[in-house]
């Protein structure tokens, strides 16, 4: 069993940042350390979407287009969490955001829903115009 927790989110006027963190509890680092993490988010009324990816090391990252060069994903595995750093934030990023690890072993970067399988509860983000 794994469980993530995702804390970071709140209120922010567009132009603003946040940092994000997802921290595995503590029994389950073993299985954390040696997967892939992610970062997807999910907009009233739309559907969750692929936002961050991270190897298993954090040497190989992978970033949806509508972020790139704006958000940043990393990962401390002696912590057992990973984060994401926002920057330059638009209203358009508002959305629950939450963190996933992949079902694989994480050699590589996961992008579809369907390669994670424990996830987090989500945290809110709101950016305000």
């Amino acid at each position: 069993q794994v469980e993530l927790v995702e804390s970071g989110g709140g209120l922010v006027q567009a132009g603003g940042s946040l940092r994000l963190s997802c921290a595995a509890s503590g029994r389950t680092l073993n299985v954390y350390n040696v997967h892939s993490m992610g970062w997807f988010r999910q907009a009233p009324g739309k559907e969750r979407e692929f936002v961050a990816s991270i190897n298993w090391n954090g040497a190989t990252t992978s970033y949806a287009d509508s972020v790139k060069g704006r958000f940043t994903i990393s990962r401390d595995n002696a912590k057992g969490t990973v984060y994401l750093q926002m920057n330059s934030l638009k209203p358009e990023d508002t959305a629950v955001y939450y963190c996933a690890k992949s079902r694989q072993y994480g050699r590589d970067t996961y992008r579809a829903i369907g390669d994670y399988d424990y996830w987090g509860q989500g945290t809110q983000v709101t950016i305000s115009s």
